[in-house]
Protein backbone atom coordinates (compact mmCIF):
# COMPACT_ATOMS: atom_id res chain seq x y z
CA UNK A 1 0.00 0.00 0.00
CA UNK A 2 1.07 3.45 -0.59
CA UNK A 3 1.50 5.55 1.76
CA UNK A 4 -0.13 8.96 1.84
CA UNK A 5 1.98 12.33 3.50
CA UNK A 6 -0.17 14.07 5.85
CA UNK A 7 1.02 17.59 6.77
CA UNK A 8 -0.51 19.04 9.69
CA UNK A 9 -1.31 23.03 10.12
CA UNK A 10 -1.38 24.14 13.60
CA UNK A 11 -0.64 22.33 16.59
CA UNK A 12 -3.42 23.50 18.90
CA UNK A 13 -5.80 20.81 20.65
CA UNK A 14 -6.80 19.10 16.97
CA UNK A 15 -3.66 18.90 15.61
CA UNK A 16 -1.64 17.52 18.50
CA UNK A 17 -4.23 14.56 18.65
CA UNK A 18 -3.96 13.92 14.79
CA UNK A 19 -0.22 13.99 14.97
CA UNK A 20 -0.24 11.25 17.91
CA UNK A 21 -2.62 9.01 15.89
CA UNK A 22 -0.93 9.10 13.24
CA UNK A 23 2.34 8.51 14.61
CA UNK A 24 0.92 5.46 16.75
CA UNK A 25 0.08 4.09 13.03
CA UNK A 26 -2.47 4.19 10.45
CA UNK A 27 -2.60 2.25 7.85
CA UNK A 28 -1.51 3.73 4.58
CA UNK A 29 -0.91 7.04 6.31
CA UNK A 30 1.95 8.79 7.48
CA UNK A 31 2.67 12.10 9.40
CA UNK A 32 5.27 14.27 6.86
CA UNK A 33 5.43 17.39 8.43
CA UNK A 34 4.33 20.45 10.67
CA UNK A 35 3.81 24.01 10.61
CA UNK A 36 3.21 25.96 13.51
CA UNK A 37 3.42 29.70 14.46
CA UNK A 38 5.86 28.87 17.32
CA UNK A 39 8.60 26.46 15.66
CA UNK A 40 10.98 26.19 18.70
CA UNK A 41 7.77 25.07 20.66
CA UNK A 42 6.62 22.66 18.10
CA UNK A 43 9.83 20.68 18.08
CA UNK A 44 9.73 20.58 21.95
CA UNK A 45 6.81 19.08 21.93
CA UNK A 46 7.54 16.64 19.33
CA UNK A 47 10.48 16.08 21.26
CA UNK A 48 8.39 15.30 24.31
CA UNK A 49 5.80 12.93 22.44
CA UNK A 50 9.01 10.91 20.81
CA UNK A 51 7.85 12.08 17.18
CA UNK A 52 10.44 12.37 14.41
CA UNK A 53 8.49 15.13 12.18
CA UNK A 54 10.02 18.22 10.13
CA UNK A 55 8.66 21.51 11.35
CA UNK A 56 8.36 23.44 8.29
CA UNK A 57 6.70 26.47 6.64
CA UNK A 58 3.56 26.69 5.36
CA UNK A 59 4.73 26.99 1.32
CA UNK A 60 6.77 24.27 2.03
CA UNK A 61 4.15 21.49 2.06
CA UNK A 62 3.60 20.28 -1.43
CA UNK A 63 7.60 19.40 -1.22
CA UNK A 64 6.54 17.30 1.52
CA UNK A 65 2.90 16.12 1.97
CA UNK A 66 -0.31 15.11 -0.34
CA UNK A 67 -2.98 16.37 1.67
CA UNK A 68 -2.62 18.92 4.30
CA UNK A 69 -4.86 19.14 7.62
CA UNK A 70 -6.15 23.00 8.39
CA UNK A 71 -5.88 23.13 11.99
CA UNK A 72 -5.38 27.02 12.25
CA UNK A 73 -7.06 29.59 12.87
CA UNK A 74 -9.18 31.02 10.04
CA UNK A 75 -7.16 34.24 9.13
CA UNK A 76 -4.19 31.68 7.63
CA UNK A 77 -7.09 29.37 5.38
CA UNK A 78 -5.29 31.20 2.47
CA UNK A 79 -1.06 30.46 3.09
CA UNK A 80 -2.49 26.91 3.90
CA UNK A 81 -4.54 26.09 0.75
CA UNK A 82 -2.73 28.18 -1.78
CA UNK A 83 0.53 26.47 -2.19
CA UNK A 84 -1.17 23.01 -2.20
CA UNK A 85 -3.71 23.58 -3.77
CA UNK A 86 -1.60 24.93 -6.59
CA UNK A 87 0.18 21.86 -6.87
CA UNK A 88 -2.69 19.98 -7.14
CA UNK A 89 -2.61 18.52 -3.25
CA UNK A 90 -5.64 18.42 -1.44
CA UNK A 91 -6.26 20.71 2.25
CA UNK A 92 -8.95 19.19 5.11
CA UNK A 93 -10.61 22.25 6.05
CA UNK A 94 -11.74 22.86 9.48
CA UNK A 95 -12.28 26.56 9.55
CA UNK A 96 -14.60 26.09 6.82
CA UNK A 97 -16.39 29.25 7.35
CA UNK A 98 -13.58 31.05 5.83
CA UNK A 99 -14.36 29.19 2.31
CA UNK A 100 -17.66 31.61 2.19
CA UNK A 101 -15.49 34.53 1.53
CA UNK A 102 -13.13 32.93 -1.10
CA UNK A 103 -14.50 30.92 -3.51
CA UNK A 104 -11.70 31.40 -5.62
CA UNK A 105 -9.98 28.51 -3.49
CA UNK A 106 -12.30 26.63 -4.92
CA UNK A 107 -11.31 27.80 -8.16
CA UNK A 108 -7.92 27.34 -7.68
CA UNK A 109 -8.47 23.93 -6.91
CA UNK A 110 -10.48 23.14 -9.60
CA UNK A 111 -7.91 25.04 -12.42
CA UNK A 112 -5.49 22.76 -10.75
CA UNK A 113 -6.30 19.31 -9.74
CA UNK A 114 -6.31 19.92 -6.23
CA UNK A 115 -9.59 18.94 -3.37
CA UNK A 116 -10.65 20.87 -0.71
CA UNK A 117 -11.87 18.65 1.76
CA UNK A 118 -14.41 19.69 4.39
CA UNK A 119 -14.64 16.76 7.43
CA UNK A 120 -17.81 16.31 9.41
CA UNK A 121 -16.30 17.98 12.45
CA UNK A 122 -18.07 19.02 15.72
CA UNK A 123 -21.58 18.28 13.90
CA UNK A 124 -23.48 15.25 12.36
CA UNK A 125 -25.85 14.13 9.99
CA UNK A 126 -24.41 15.90 6.90
CA UNK A 127 -24.55 12.75 4.57
CA UNK A 128 -28.21 12.98 5.18
CA UNK A 129 -28.21 17.00 4.30
CA UNK A 130 -25.73 16.07 1.28
CA UNK A 131 -28.68 13.57 -0.23
CA UNK A 132 -31.64 15.57 0.50
CA UNK A 133 -29.67 18.31 -1.60
CA UNK A 134 -29.59 16.07 -4.32
CA UNK A 135 -33.44 16.77 -4.05
CA UNK A 136 -35.08 19.80 -3.15
CA UNK A 137 -34.39 21.30 0.16
CA UNK A 138 -37.07 23.39 1.58
CA UNK A 139 -35.77 24.76 4.69
CA UNK A 140 -32.08 24.26 6.96
CA UNK A 141 -32.45 25.58 10.81
CA UNK A 142 -29.46 25.13 12.90
CA UNK A 143 -29.36 26.41 16.95
CA UNK A 144 -26.20 26.03 19.10
CA UNK A 145 -25.95 26.94 22.30
CA UNK A 146 -22.38 26.85 24.12
CA UNK A 147 -20.84 27.19 27.40
CA UNK A 148 -20.60 31.41 27.33
CA UNK A 149 -16.71 30.94 27.92
CA UNK A 150 -16.54 29.37 24.26
CA UNK A 151 -18.47 32.46 22.65
CA UNK A 152 -15.79 35.00 24.15
CA UNK A 153 -14.11 37.33 22.09
CA UNK A 154 -15.99 36.43 18.87
CA UNK A 155 -15.88 39.35 16.73
CA UNK A 156 -19.58 38.90 16.46
CA UNK A 157 -20.00 39.78 20.27
CA UNK A 158 -17.16 42.51 20.63
CA UNK A 159 -18.29 44.68 17.44
CA UNK A 160 -22.08 44.64 19.16
CA UNK A 161 -20.99 45.34 22.49
CA UNK A 162 -22.77 42.34 23.53
CA UNK A 163 -21.10 40.57 26.84
CA UNK A 164 -21.77 37.03 28.45
CA UNK A 165 -20.06 37.06 31.16
CA UNK A 166 -21.44 36.72 34.61
CA UNK A 167 -24.65 35.62 32.55
CA UNK A 168 -27.20 33.44 34.81
CA UNK A 169 -29.81 32.06 31.88
CA UNK A 170 -29.62 31.32 28.22
CA UNK A 171 -28.54 34.31 25.86
CA UNK A 172 -29.53 34.70 22.35
CA UNK A 173 -26.69 36.32 20.76
CA UNK A 174 -27.11 35.35 17.60
CA UNK A 175 -29.79 34.68 14.31
CA UNK A 176 -29.12 34.91 10.94
CA UNK A 177 -27.65 33.08 7.93
CA UNK A 178 -24.91 30.81 8.09
CA UNK A 179 -22.33 33.06 6.53
CA UNK A 180 -23.80 35.51 8.95
CA UNK A 181 -22.21 33.42 11.64
CA UNK A 182 -19.24 32.38 10.02
CA UNK A 183 -18.03 35.93 9.53
CA UNK A 184 -19.08 37.04 13.30
CA UNK A 185 -17.45 33.45 14.63
CA UNK A 186 -15.07 32.47 13.08
CA UNK A 187 -13.53 30.14 15.61
CA UNK A 188 -17.42 29.18 16.89
CA UNK A 189 -19.38 28.13 14.77
CA UNK A 190 -17.86 26.31 11.75
CA UNK A 191 -20.36 23.85 12.06
CA UNK A 192 -22.77 26.25 10.35
CA UNK A 193 -20.53 26.41 7.41
CA UNK A 194 -19.90 23.07 6.57
CA UNK A 195 -23.96 22.10 7.46
CA UNK A 196 -24.50 25.53 4.55
CA UNK A 197 -22.21 23.68 2.21
CA UNK A 198 -24.02 20.27 2.51
CA UNK A 199 -26.90 21.58 1.97
CA UNK A 200 -28.75 24.71 0.58
CA UNK A 201 -25.98 27.14 0.81
CA UNK A 202 -24.59 30.08 3.57
CA UNK A 203 -27.63 32.19 2.69
CA UNK A 204 -30.42 30.25 3.30
CA UNK A 205 -28.71 28.16 5.97
CA UNK A 206 -30.26 29.60 9.35
CA UNK A 207 -29.07 30.18 12.67
CA UNK A 208 -29.41 30.73 16.17
CA UNK A 209 -26.55 31.18 18.84
CA UNK A 210 -27.61 30.98 22.48
CA UNK A 211 -24.84 31.97 25.31
CA UNK A 212 -26.19 28.93 28.05
CA UNK A 213 -24.14 28.68 31.41
CA UNK A 214 -26.70 25.85 31.87
CA UNK A 215 -24.64 23.65 29.34
CA UNK A 216 -21.06 22.07 29.73
CA UNK A 217 -20.82 20.63 26.47
CA UNK A 218 -21.61 22.34 22.28
CA UNK A 219 -24.99 21.82 21.76
CA UNK A 220 -26.01 21.77 17.93
CA UNK A 221 -29.50 20.80 16.78
CA UNK A 222 -30.71 20.74 12.92
CA UNK A 223 -33.95 21.08 11.54
CA UNK A 224 -34.21 20.22 7.91
CA UNK A 225 -37.28 20.31 5.40
CA UNK A 226 -37.22 18.27 2.19
CA UNK A 227 -38.74 16.90 -0.71
CA UNK A 228 -37.61 13.34 0.07
CA UNK A 229 -37.38 13.72 4.17
CA UNK A 230 -37.98 15.80 7.14
CA UNK A 231 -35.39 15.11 10.39
CA UNK A 232 -34.19 16.58 13.36
CA UNK A 233 -30.47 15.91 14.64
CA UNK A 234 -28.93 16.73 17.72
CA UNK A 235 -25.41 16.71 19.13
CA UNK A 236 -23.90 18.08 22.47
CA UNK A 237 -20.10 17.68 21.67
CA UNK A 238 -17.92 17.58 24.89
CA UNK A 239 -15.32 20.55 24.29
CA UNK A 240 -11.55 19.99 24.08
CA UNK A 241 -8.87 21.69 26.01
CA UNK A 242 -9.66 24.21 23.52
CA UNK A 243 -13.28 25.26 24.73
CA UNK A 244 -14.41 26.82 21.24
CA UNK A 245 -13.64 23.16 19.91
CA UNK A 246 -15.13 19.97 20.67
CA UNK A 247 -13.31 16.55 21.42
CA UNK A 248 -15.05 15.09 18.44
CA UNK A 249 -13.44 17.92 15.56
CA UNK A 250 -9.96 15.72 15.84
CA UNK A 251 -11.48 12.23 15.81
CA UNK A 252 -14.04 13.60 12.29
CA UNK A 253 -10.50 14.34 11.11
CA UNK A 254 -8.92 10.91 12.21
CA UNK A 255 -12.04 9.24 10.64
CA UNK A 256 -11.79 11.05 7.45
CA UNK A 257 -8.26 10.26 7.32
CA UNK A 258 -8.55 6.31 8.05
CA UNK A 259 -11.22 6.18 4.96
CA UNK A 260 -8.80 7.32 2.05
CA UNK A 261 -7.41 3.19 2.75
CA UNK A 262 -10.03 1.52 4.39
CA UNK A 263 -11.16 -1.63 2.61
CA UNK A 264 -14.50 -0.63 3.54
CA UNK A 265 -15.82 3.25 3.41
CA UNK A 266 -19.21 3.94 5.08
CA UNK A 267 -20.70 6.60 4.57
CA UNK A 268 -21.06 8.83 1.39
Amino acid sequence: MSSTRIAIAGLGAIGRAVARRLTDGMPGLSLACIATGNAEKARDWLKAQNIDCPVVELDEFPDYADIAIECAPAALIENICRPMLSAGKQVMVLSCGALLPRPELVDLAKAHGGRIIVPTGALLGLDAVAAAAEGTIHSVKMTTRKPPKGLHGAPYLVANNISVEGLNAAKLVFSGTAREAAAGFPANVNVAAALSLAGIGPDRTMIDIWADPEVTRNCHSIEVNSDSARFTLSIENIPSENPKTGKNVALSVIASLRKMHAPLAVGT
